[in-house]
């Protein structure tokens, strides 16, 4: 079943963050978005001109507008709006009909541009959506403005710090809540930064990917680590929109394999003279992405974002199938149970991909994999 997908949040006139970037990222991965606006706002990639409040009663009145037709499965918040709006959210959320459903808190404060979004009555007052939140979802700045770690924790709610506001260039966020007491730490994903000003929108993207996943059933940590994986490829794919900080390339997000189930979206065909194979599959169109003429393999992208390699060499395999899966153990498990022979079961590989290879009924060579960026965007791409 579709998810269904109830976001919170400020209109961005810009379509970088904000309502527009939620509902592109929710359709992006598979849900159904549904909106109740509190505000708009005149806003670009260089800052925010203007901001208008939607009447609190008005944000309501979509809330229940789509709660009693549509129904809803996970929610996300942004931008609130005014401290009367935070209340009556909180306490609409609270309601029997809501208050079992997952719930997203992004506690918007500043844009990227560093125009701000909250006055500090409206911060100040963010406790009772962290009382009703599954995670709140700050950077470095939000996190220290909220008062720390065991500030966010006390609400109940679970915590994932973002950290790419430090200054470092291995970006590191942090997953943590209260078991039996004690502050746990529950995952930790590290990863480079990527160079680019296009960052305008990625803590609204980055929470509603996490409010999808919970909605579709994933739970959190596997929601999150999805949610990351789809912001790191919006951002390989930014079309560099703008004067300042641009949006990201959320439509360009696809056939990554951030689904369960396989997504075809990769072949490696053997070759026998690299030269003419490059220029073989550059003539057809598609767009060179690897060339390591020394391993005899290179790679290319289609323009649907499905890719094709090609291997040459002694030893160099014949064509092989790729299937990737956003959860290749859990895949390669279920597929175990049911019969299916692996010539060997998934396990890293030093190009940054996880892999478990089988051999179809006819002979043919299929590979269960899990690349994420790796694929279309490996530290050595063309």
């Amino acid at each position: 079943m579709t998810p269904r997908i109830l976001i919170i949040a400020g209109s961005d006139s810009g379509g970088g963050a904000g309502i527009q970037a939620d509902i592109k990222t929710v359709t992006m991965l598979g849900g159904h978005a549904m909106t109740a606006i509190t505000a708009i706002t005149a806003q670009n990639t260089l800052g925010v001109q203007g901001v208008h409040a939607i009447p609190t009663g008005m944000v309501i009145a979509q809330i229940d507008s789509v709660v009693a037709d549509i129904g809803v499965d996970a929610i996300k918040i942004g931008m609130i709006g005014s401290v009367d709006t935070l209340n009556a959210v909180a306490a609409r959320l609270s309601a029997p009909d809501l208050a079992s459903v997952p719930l997203v808190f992004d506690p918007v404060m500043v844009a990227t541009s560093g125009s701000s979004l909250a006055d500090e009555a409206t911060i100040a007052a963010f406790g009772p959506l962290m009382d009703r939140a599954t995670v709140v979802t700050p950077n470095l700045p939000e996190l220290a403005a909220l008062g720390g770690d065991d500030a966010v924790l006390a609400h109940g709610c679970a915590l994932l710090a973002k950290g790419g506001h430090s200054d470092d260039e291995l970006i590191t966020d942090h997953l943590l809540a209260i078991v039996d007491g004690e502050k746990v730490q529950l995952a930790a994903w590290q990863a480079p930064r990527i160079n680019t000003t296009s960052t305008h929108g990625t803590g609204c993207t980055l929470a509603s990917a996490i409010a999808t996943g919970l909605g579709d059933g994933l739970p959190l940590e596997a929601a999150v680590a999805r949610a990351r994986d789809f912001v790191r490829l919006a951002l390989h794919n930014a079309p560099g929109l703008g004067q300042g900080h641009g949006p990201m390339g959320h439509a360009s997000v696809r056939n990554d394999g951030l689904f369960t189930g396989p997504a075809l979206n990769q072949i490696t065909l053997a070759a026998a003279d690299y030269d003419q194979s490059v220029a073989f599959y550059r003539q057809l169109g598609l767009t060179q992405i690897v060339d390591s003429p020394d391993n005899g393999y290179a790679r290319f992208e289609a323009a649907n974002g499905v890719t094709l390699s090609i291997h040459v060499g002694e030893g160099a395999p014949g064509a092989t199938t790729y299937l990737e899966s956003g959860a290749l153990d859990a895949w390669c498990a279920y597929l175990s149970r049911r019969g299916v022979r692996f010539d060997h079961q998934p396990r890293d590989e030093e190009w940054g991909w996880r892999e478990a290879r089988l051999t179809d009924p006819a002979g043919n060579e299929i590979c269960l994999y899990q690349a994420a960026e790796y694929r279309r965007f490996p530290p050595w791409r063309v």
